[in-house]
């Protein structure tokens, strides 16, 4: 077993290793952080099916799942095993301790680790709900983050991308530099070119989301009154230009128009229900790679401090508006929104106030950045608290392997 000291090596926001001890203690205490469910939960719990399982909003589906819904079934996520070279990523130790605590809680979970977009995957998945879960399936939370796609029927990968549509978009944005000296600078996006819009919807729209559902339903595996919601985004008019008025918002744009076709056909044959949830803004491995959004963020919490709502609470709320412990409640548009804390208009005023005085000299007044740089480290398992950062650890963590 290899065991080492390990430092945070870092290029801007994308970090070289992860720390094993830092990842299980940051996913004990989202478990901690997830409210108690209202009473005991099921005994035998409902099937649930996650797709995107081991990073951001997917690992709060998957923790608050299992504390809020005691749910059992299926994670799937895409991770990189350790290496000599290497720790594994921080979604394969996050992924592990998620499994402890399941086990601990009495609930059978089996993590799958491939290619959630192929249908060798889809058929692996629907072969554990046939074999081990009696044939039935409950939820399933989509929340797929990726930047290429497969399309199994024609064999042509796709690419997304984070570009803004018709004209260029010039936005602040936020960076730290090696010794975490925060920086506001200005960067250009070019707009979008050729395909990237239809690109980046065949790989971030509902396609494969749909997929999944028809290859379900094809096997004859969901249960009567099943419910699937896929994970999205809208946030600021901040940040609007690069994201939901870019290729990345006609691609959410294109989820939430599946979503109402699937509900329609859901409801139909089976008294089901698909919707998009619409959560609010968070420090994710996905999110610090659009242009501005980790500025807004920094500026969000220092606006609103410690009452910027946690992933994991967020998706609380929404697994007790599909399993009936609270109503749902859906906007115009069909969508669960977990966002609303967000965008108040008062909130979003004082958020616009501090990013047009937001300068590199202003910054650290405006915007929370010990918390902001603390969670970017935490996203890999460093700078957590509790955990001593000074003794080896072991980076060789198997995979999770069900019990029989």
């Amino acid at each position: 077993m290899s065991e080492r000291v390990l430092t945070p090596r870092n290029r801007g926001f994308l970090f070289l290793d992860s720390h094993p001890a830092g990842c299980e203690r940051l996913v004990a205490d989202m478990w901690q952080a997830c409210p108690d469910p209202a009473g005991p939960p099921d005994e035998a719990g409902p099937v649930a099916l996650i797709i995107g399982s081991s990073a951001g909003y997917g690992l709060a589906a998957t923790v608050a799942g299992l504390k809020r819904a005691g749910i059992r079934g299926i994670m799937v996520s895409f991770e990189k095993a350790p290496t000599e070279r290497r720790t594994a990523t921080a979604g394969w130790y996050r992924t592990a301790a998620t499994a402890d605590i399941a086990r601990t809680a009495g609930r059978d979970l089996v993590f799958l680790n491939g290619d959630a977009f192929s249908d060798t995957m889809k058929n692996e998945v629907a072969d554990l709900i046939e074999q081990r879960f009696g044939g039935r399936l409950d939820y399933l939370i989509y929340s797929v983050a990726a930047p290429r796609r497969t399309d199994p029927d024609t064999g042509t990968t796709y690419a997304s991308v984070l570009k803004p549509i018709g004209r260029a978009n010039r936005t602040k944005t936020l960076v730290f530099d090696d010794q975490g000296v925060p920086a506001v600078r200005e960067v250009e996006t070019g707009p979008a070119e050729g395909d990237d819009v239809e690109q980046t919807v065949a790989v971030m729209g509902g396609a494969d989301w749909e997929r999944w559902i028809d290859h379900l339903a094809g096997r004859g595996l969901l249960g009567e009154g099943f419910a699937t919601a896929a994970l999205s985004y809208i946030g600021s008019p901040l940040t609007a230009a690069i994201y939901r008025q870019g290729t990345i918002g006609v691609a959410k744009a294109h989820l939430e128009a599946t979503a109402r076709t699937l509900n329609e056909r859901l409801g139909t044959t089976l008294g089901g229900r698909a919707v998009t949830s619409v959560n609010g803004a968070a420090v994710t491995q996905s999110s610090t790679a659009i242009p501005g959004i980790a500025l807004y963020t920094g500026l969000l919490r220092g606006v609103l401090g410690p009452d910027l709502m946690p992933p994991v609470r967020q998706l609380a709320a929404l697994w007790d508006q599909l399993t009936g412990v609270a109503p749902l409640t859906l906007d115009e548009e069909g969508r669960v929104r977990l966002d609303t804390w967000e965008l108040t208009d008062e909130v979003q005023a004082a958020v616009a106030e501090r990013w047009e005085a937001a300068t590199s000299d202003t910054i650290a007044a405006l915007a929370d950045l010990d918390w902001f740089h603390a969670e970017v480290r935490r996203l890999y398992g460093f700078s957590v608290p509790g955990v001593d950062y000074s003794a080896p650890v072991a980076t060789r963590v198997p995979w999770p392997v069900p019990t029989s």
